[in-house]
């Protein structure tokens, strides 16, 4: 599954959430993780960025998921654009099998 697919016309001033379940192939735990750790640093210095995390899973330490958060659509598509993106992306296949979900806010409102 690729993460370039489009994203969907958004309007400009709408947060755009994505999160990433990553299961890491057979002994790429570690390497995995470095990558992640790379993307973090890289990816929260970026002007749209509102949040980029990672977590690993107590119970399956080879399972992570990215939690990441931009101020809206074009924020994503300069993301993808990064030379830090490029290397993710280059790499992320070998390491892990990912699903991403590019999410919609719920109005919770009365």
């Amino acid at each position: 599954m690729s993460c370039r697919r489009p994203l969907k016309e958004f309007q400009m001033s709408a947060p755009v959430k994505i999160v990433v379940l990553l299961s890491a192939r057979p002994g790429k735990a570690e390497a995995l993780q470095e990558l992640l750790t790379g993307m973090a640093r890289a990816t929260r210095a970026e002007p749209g960025n509102l949040r980029w995390d990672f977590w690993r899973d107590q119970a399956e330490p080879t399972r992570f998921v990215i939690d990441e958060l931009y101020v809206d659509a074009a924020a994503v598509t300069a993301h993808r654009e990064t030379p830090h993106f490029e290397n993710y992306f280059a790499h992320i296949n070998d390491l892990a099998e990912r699903t991403p979900f590019v999410l919609d806010p719920v109005d919770v409102a009365g």
